[in-house]
């Protein structure tokens, strides 16, 4: 295993850390130009399982619609890490209930750039210590 080389696609790095930006600033025009018009997503939250099949749905019916509401805001950006095996990204916000932390698990298919289909496991809203 020591002449294995572990290369990451700079579009999928690009591409999935563009994505992470427009989730947290709810921006709605970038998570549509980022996936292909006809993207392939599917997803899971804690209690559902999601499915979309253009980029409009993902952002607009799916991840900024459902999953982020509109009383929802992130305030930061903890992290977005990319693997060879995925793509992480850790999220702190505040919603009618208080402070929460999100993680969320990707693993995406990228061609020109673009998102061409993806897979997310979201840990659902978790209660956040407040920052020091």
């Amino acid at each position: 295993m020591d002449d294995l080389e572990v290369v990451l696609s700079p579009a999928a790095r690009n591409a999935g850390h563009r994505f992470a930006a427009a989730l947290a600033a709810k921006d709605g025009a970038t998570p549509r130009a980022i996936p292909d018009a006809e993207a392939d997503f599917g997803g899971r939250t804690p209690n559902r399982v999601w499915e979309a099949r253009t980029a409009a749905a993902v952002a607009d019916d799916v991840i900024l619609g459902k999953w982020f509401e509109p009383g929802d805001g992130t305030e930061r950006v903890e992290a977005v890490e990319t693997g060879p095996a995925g793509d992480r990204c850790r999220l702190q916000g505040t919603d009618a209930e208080g402070r929460f932390a999100v993680e969320q698990h990707a693993f995406s298919g990228v061609a020109d750039n673009k998102i061409t289909w993806l897979r997310m496991m979201c840990s659902g809203f978790r209660p956040a210590a407040a920052r020091p």
